[in-house]
């Protein structure tokens, strides 16, 4: 009886190995939900998989139904992204964005902006310098939590709903990972709260509600980068239940 078979468009965001030369590989499909499908044969030099399924890239795939994990019987390359695996800073950028996508995807369930979104966002990372890498890098993770149902609230008290204005003078937010944003002065006294800089929460508000486009025309730094890089790392272990370890690779490595 043949195999049933389908076509989807995927981005790639983690291969394993199997066996001794096959991978699995998990995608983020169009539709937003994540795809786990075995190319056979996929780690031999002579495969036509080999260079069509790398890290980041885009492709179109021919599937067929398995018992427990789909095939990949053709792949057809749409978009390299091949400067997200030479250099190392840009490589170490992408890697949080992929796994992230990783953590809060799962398979049947669609949400059709977060693959727009990843190829906006690789795209972005592609063309820009090194020193603006870590800014595209926040920019995503932001908007895919977003994405994900999990956006903070950095304009409206996390516990009272009230707006809550910018200080005219610089200082420090007050934040409630648990509780979901910055607090106003009466609910920072009598709940959890964490003292984050305000600039930190600006350029989370910055990033949250601007294009790639515009993001590539910011003046923002590593530093300020990093700040909303911590600020994620912080959110994603509070309301996924993980740290993502490329997060702590790009903090620790030096590249920046």
């Amino acid at each position: 009886m043949s195999q049933s078979t389908y076509r989807a468009r995927g981005i790639v965001l983690r291969k394993t190995k199997l066996g001794e030369s096959d991978l699995v590989v998990t995608l983020l499909a169009e539709d937003g939900s994540q795809l786990r499908a075995v190319a056979k044969g996929a780690r031999k030099p002579s495969s036509p998989f080999s260079a069509r399924l790398e890290l980041y890239s885009v492709a179109d795939l021919l599937l067929a139904r398995g018992r427990s994990l789909d095939i990949v019987k053709e792949a057809r390359l749409v978009e390299s992204n091949e400067r997200l695996r030479l250099d190392m800073e840009h490589a170490a950028c992408a890697a949080p964005m992929a796994e992230l996508l990783d953590r809060v995807t799962q398979m049947g369930l669609e949400s059709p902006r977060l693959f727009a979104l990843t190829c906006a966002a690789l795209q972005s990372l592609g063309r820009v310098e090194a020193a603006q890498a870590p800014a595209v890098c926040a920019a995503h993770l932001l908007k895919a939590l977003a994405f994900a149902g999990l956006r903070p609230s950095l304009d409206v008290c996390a516990g009272c709903g009230r707006d809550v204005a910018a200080p005219a003078l610089p200082a420090d937010a007050r934040v409630s990972f648990r509780e979901g944003g910055v607090l106003c002065a009466e609910c920072a006294g009598r709940m959890e709260a964490r003292v984050v800089p305000q600039a930190t929460v600006d350029w989370c508000k910055a990033l949250l509600g601007s294009t790639f486009d515009q993001i590539e025309g910011m003046r923002a730094g590593p530093s300020e980068a990093f700040g909303a890089l911590r600020f994620c790392q912080e959110w994603v272990r509070e309301h996924v239940g993980a740290q993502l370890k490329s997060l702590n690779f790009l903090f620790t490595c030096g590249l920046f």
